[in-house]
């Protein structure tokens, strides 16, 4: 892969999903042309996607990745499982006695994907990703194991392109993600990153039978589009 091509913005709070989605459109105009795929990782980044796939009229789909938090600590990512099953873990030292609790969550986290997985595709089958500009999205990055086994899992379908676009990161993780995206696109970067939510004015929570509400809607539009 050559080198990572990142643009950081420097945008304040959003006002919700939907405005980041409108405003990473913007910033994302180019590909317009390219027939790319808008990725986005469930739950909120679905809802983020859904704007920029619609602004820019173009295929949407999921990306379905599980974070695995520390224990006891959920909110704290100590890595991330694919859809595939592949487990990333953080490798720093200071989490070494993490590891294997790591390991063990991650093949039950993959048990409960593989349930979610189902359900999703039922309503929208898998978008083919090969030769195709791809754009995973997310609400916002904070340690980035999400998005990194997100991009892993795209990688391995071998498109044309694969971007990172999130409207919020913490700066630390960007460097981690470049080695896995051609280019990222981040409208916000932190260095004093507590959490997603607090870059948002407005950050309800985003429902399985939103997501679904979503996929159907976007079934619905390639039927009467093909």
């Amino acid at each position: 892969m050559t080198q990572c091509r990142v643009v950081v913005r420097e945008y304040g709070r959003f006002v919700d999903r939907e405005e980041a989605g409108q405003l990473l459109a913007s910033e994302l105009a180019g590909i317009r042309e390219e027939r790319a795929v808008i990725l986005g990782i469930p739950r909120g980044g679905v809802e983020v996607a859904k704007e920029v796939a619609r602004l820019l009229e173009t295929d949407l789909d999921i990306v379905l990745t599980h974070k695995i938090g520390a224990p006891g600590q959920e909110e704290f990512a100590i890595g991330a499982v694919t859809e595939s099953g592949k487990v990333f873990l953080d490798s720093s030292p200071d989490l070494a006695a993490y590891r294997e609790y790591g390991r063990q969550k991650g093949a039950e986290e993959f048990k409960v994907l593989q349930q979610r997985t189902q359900g999703y595709r039922k309503v929208l089958p898998k978008t083919a990703l090969k030769g195709r500009v791809v754009v995973v999205v997310d609400d916002g990055v904070a340690t980035g194991f999400t998005m990194q086994a997100a991009l892993w899992a795209a990688k391995q379908e071998h498109p044309k392109r694969l971007v990172a676009a999130v409207p919020v990161a913490a700066e630390s993780s960007l460097k981690r993600l470049s080695k896995y995206a051609d280019e990222i696109i981040c409208l916000r970067a932190s260095e004093s990153f507590m959490s997603v939510g607090g870059f948002y004015m407005n950050f309800g929570q985003i429902t399985d039978s939103g997501v679904l509400k979503i996929l159907e809607n976007e079934a619905a539009r390639r039927y009467h589009t093909a």
